[in-house]
């Protein structure tokens, strides 16, 4: 993309940022990789497509006393959700809008890796290319042809918020905001399950939980110096994988990320053992919606939602 190189380039020789933090091509097919841009050199190795995965925003606050000594002003660029990480953080006091400057890029979803695998049945894939609406994935001595949107990333297809609410830039045609009649279909499927059902499907799904925490790791809205996880004292909850402790450890995350969601799909991507995490997350992120009519990220002067209080709000759950 010709014209975020030219962006970038423009607002690093004017000084306008120390660094601007992207994608640059990775060394593995569907594969994009975080790159720090600080000349205008550096800046042709900026790329933007449906490779381009990570959630940059999370260097602005898991990495961030080494980001802030480094450079004072940061650029970066930013999808639907990455953009709305941004508010987030802005809102929650964690960055100064004022010493971020946001690059809009429209996206049209973005890969998820592991559907692309199952597709390809095992066999390695070396390149790809894009065809309207249809991916045709190449390897050796096979090239086969499936609709994109089966490898596109499940939150990519519910996006709502495909451009950057929030930007300083934006590069390209905006797509505007999506309406997705069904984007919380999978809830309302679930919903429909009996209480024994929706349990055993938790207990079921949760138990091969490992406890890595990547899930928590790439999250842009878990930045927490010290995760409940990790205190010993006091210690909330067991260090091995049980499955009760498993599932106490999602059921909590959930509620501290609830109203702070951006449905980026990080985790998702990043669960080695493919668990449902969306169920728990969409359901919360439902309840949000519902309750306090709250989308998280869409709006700089609106404090989240479990973080503000109106006497007109739904209190059934207390009340009975």
């Amino acid at each position: 993309m010709q014209q975020l190189v030219d962006k970038v380039k423009e607002i690093i020789k004017n000084k306008e940022v120390d660094v601007v933090i992207g994608w640059g091509k990775g060394s593995l097919p569907f594969s994009a990789t975080p790159i720090f841009v600080e000349t205008e050199g550096d800046a042709e190795k900026l790329i933007f497509d449906e490779t381009c995965r990570n959630n940059l925003t999370t260097y602005l606050t898991k990495d961030k006393r080494r980001i802030s000594k480094e450079y004072k002003k940061i650029g970066i660029v930013v999808k639907g959700c990455d953009s709305r990480s941004v508010v987030l953080y802005t809102v929650e006091n964690q960055i100064k809008r004022e010493n971020v400057v946001l690059i809009g890029v429209p996206c049209n979803g973005v890969f998820e890796k592991k559907k692309i695998s199952q597709l390809a049945e095992g066999k390695e894939i070396l390149d790809f290319q894009i065809d309207g609406e249809n991916i045709v994935l190449k390897g050796r001595n096979f090239e086969q042809t499936n609709p994109l949107k089966e490898v596109l990333c499940d939150p990519c297809l519910t996006c709502q918020y495909p451009d950057a609410p929030e930007h300083d830039y934006f590069i390209g045609t905006p797509r505007k905001e999506v309406n997705v009649p069904d984007a919380y279909k999978i809830i309302d499927e679930f919903g429909e399950k009996s209480a024994e059902e929706r349990w055993a499907y938790i207990q079921e799904e949760y138990s091969k939980c490992i406890r890595c925490y990547a899930c928590r790791n790439v999250c842009p809205s878990c930045y927490c110096p010290e995760c409940f996880v990790d205190q010993n004292d006091p210690q909330w909850i067991g260090k091995t994988p049980e499955a009760t402790d498993s599932i106490i450890f999602h059921l909590i995350r959930n509620l501290h990320v609830a109203g702070r969601c951006v449905d980026c799909g990080a985790c998702v991507s990043a669960c080695p053992v493919d668990l449902d995490l969306r169920i728990m997350s969409k359901k919360v992120e439902k309840e949000i919606k519902d309750r306090f009519d709250y989308t998280a990220g869409t709006d700089i002067n609106e404090k989240p939602a479990m973080a503000s209080y109106c006497e007109n709000e739904k209190q059934d759950f207390i009340m009975g």
